[in-house]
């Protein structure tokens, strides 16, 4: 039996510099799946009835809520379980699977000791998966700084479930592939894009543009049991042109659809 095609979602921050309506829009005209709304500032995507209005108007469906547990989110939803418990109901009320969350930072103390238990506890009441991201240390000067605890790399750590960010693994140094591997069942979402590892900087390449083995780990994905989705979240700003972060985030859904590919059959089926 034929197993069902891996859905390619479009996130918010991908075309981060337009309100976040837009990505329905967008998601639409270029053949996304569905879309992954980043909480920000914005207030529209605090609003449930707004974007569930902007999923029926576009066919896009809502697959995942990214938490504001980034740095430049520190003030939206007050505080971190706050902001884990409000992005889960966010979540169950879109019919999303997913809740995106960054592990705590080294300063919130009791927040992280208690961490994994906590979405635990939150997944038991909300019926919400929440997945945590990888990150990557912090440099200054050459030196690492432990930004997160325990740890930027969550493989080791007790979490139930994974989002896998090929970015974030560049600046950490960190080979997706093998680190997809694994995490088996454990991974439950994937940002699609790339890295360089060159610097300290979270890039956010196209697929292919960096130096992490995208190909094969998409194709390794798709080989697998994994029944989650593949979210593009790219940086766009750098467009040269009308209509070139269009061209960009088309190129990547062609990327993404190639080498996810479950049914093609084979030359003797043609």
């Amino acid at each position: 039996m034929a197993r069902p095609e891996i859905p390619v979602t479009l996130s918010s921050s991908s075309i981060f510099s337009l309100p976040p309506q837009h990505v329905f829009g967008m998601a639409e005209d270029l053949g996304y799946d569905g879309v992954e709304i980043m909480v920000t500032q914005n207030r529209w995507t605090h609003d449930p009835t707004k974007l569930d209005e902007l999923a029926q108007r576009h066919s896009m469906p809502i697959h995942a809520v990214h938490a504001p547990t980034l740095l430049f989110t520190q003030q939206v939803w007050g505080s971190a379980w706050t902001k884990v418990a409000r992005s889960a109901d966010l979540a169950r009320e879109l019919g999303a699977d997913i809740v995106v969350v960054h592990p705590p930072f080294r300063w919130q103390g009791s927040y992280a000791l208690d961490f994994a238990d906590g979405i635990r506890d939150i997944m038991d009441a909300t019926g919400v998966i929440i997945a945590v991201e990888n990150m990557y240390p912090w440099r200054v000067r050459g030196a690492e700084i432990q930004m997160y605890l325990p740890d930027y790399n969550p493989i080791p750590q007790d979490y139930d479930y994974v989002t896998w960010d090929f970015s974030h693994a560049a600046t950490a140094k960190m080979d997706s592939l093998a680190a997809i591997k694994l995490l088996g069942s454990r991974l439950a979402h994937v940002h699609l894009t790339d890295g360089s590892g060159s610097g300290t900087a979270d890039e956010h390449l196209l697929p292919g543009y960096g130096h992490q083995r995208v190909t094969e780990s998409l194709r390794y994905i798709a080989a697998s049991d994994y029944d989650g989705a593949v979210c593009m979240e790219v940086s766009t700003r750098g467009q040269k042109y009308p209509g070139h972060r269009e061209e960009m985030l088309a190129e990547s859904l062609a990327f993404a659809r190639k080498y996810l590919a479950r049914n093609t059959p084979s030359e003797g089926e043609q």
